[in-house]
């Protein structure tokens, strides 16, 4: 039986599905049965690469469906796509031509297989995701009060108030879900023992960063985004630096980073020897997080 490559291009309601080497444009529903007739069609045959992008959720249902039939799915940065497709003239857009140029990229690219969040790490995912709309809605409020009239401080404070609770009350639900789970447990034992890593760091690192433990320091450090990239040409060797990943860790990293700096003595011993051999205060932090997710 011929090895296929397939492409789905995932929306709200729809699944449009397309292969190669010989295309079969078909489109499903986006809901239970639709999902698993798609499934029964490609489990009769021989796959080598399923594609979807990653939607924002909608592609969740179908790439679990697909990685529990053991098919060999792969949920993709958009933005890789659509550089490939500028990269190789396909510049027309429709959720058809999309599929079949997922195909195509499955094909070319073959993107690496990696295990996809079960159900209790995509709570958790979600759980963090809530907690950070709070805390940004919080910030939004403070900053309102500064300006807000007389009459309209008293009902600012009163959300600000509100948002605090959940905030806690999300906190404290984040926390029971790692201690429930051993694999996790033993985790945030890990991550809570080095100076500078707090609850919200760990709370990161375990929803977000689920490879971690799993997967060399290098691959680990590609992942978040802190991996250094060459810049050279000819005889100029110019700047490293750095780019793509999961910004959202990254982001909570480079925060722990900066406590780390001044209570981690290992953290604070490298940071210390960098800048006083003159490195930017950018490159020393990248390298301080680098230090970090590759000895956690």
């Amino acid at each position: 039986m011929e090895t296929k490559f397939v492409g789905i291009d995932v929306s709200k309601l729809t699944l449009d599905f397309d292969c190669l080497p010989e295309g079969s444009p078909q489109q499903f529903a986006n809901d239970v049965e639709g999902i698993a007739a798609l499934v029964d069609l490609l489990k009769g045959s021989t796959v080598e690469r399923i594609v979807l992008e990653a939607t924002g959720g909608y592609e969740a249902a179908v790439a679990s469906a697909l990685a529990v039939a053991k098919l060999p799915v792969a949920v993709v940065n958009p933005k890789s796509v659509r550089d490939f497709a500028k990269a190789t003239g396909h510049l027309a857009k429709t959720d058809r031509l999309d599929a079949k140029l997922l195909a195509l990229f499955a094909e070319r690219i073959m993107p690496p297989l990696r295990a996809l969040p079960d159900e209790a790490q995509r709570a958790l995912a979600d759980l963090l995701g809530r907690r950070t709309q709070l805390i940004t809605m919080r910030a939004q409020e403070k900053a309102r009060l500064t300006i807000a009239t007389e009459l309209a401080q008293k009902d600012v404070r009163q959300h600000i108030a509100w948002l605090d609770k959940r905030i806690v009350k999300i906190d404290g639900d984040l926390e029971k879900r790692l201690r429930k789970s051993p694999v996790w447990c033993d985790k945030v034992e890990l991550l809570g023992s080095a100076p500078g890593v707090g609850p919200v760091t760990t709370f990161a690192l375990v929803a977000k960063l689920p490879e971690l433990g799993t997967l060399n320091r290098q691959a680990i450090a590609a992942l978040v985004g802190i991996a250094p990239f060459n810049d050279d040409s000819g005889t100029r060797r110019g700047t490293r630096y750095i780019r793509g990943g999961r910004a959202d860790v990254r982001c909570t990293l480079y925060m722990a980073t900066l406590s780390a700096i001044k209570h981690n003595p290992p953290i604070k011993a490298m940071y210390e020897r960098l800048t006083a051999a003159g490195k930017p205060f950018k490159l020393a932090m990248t390298a301080c997080m680098k230090e970090a997710v590759d000895h956690p």
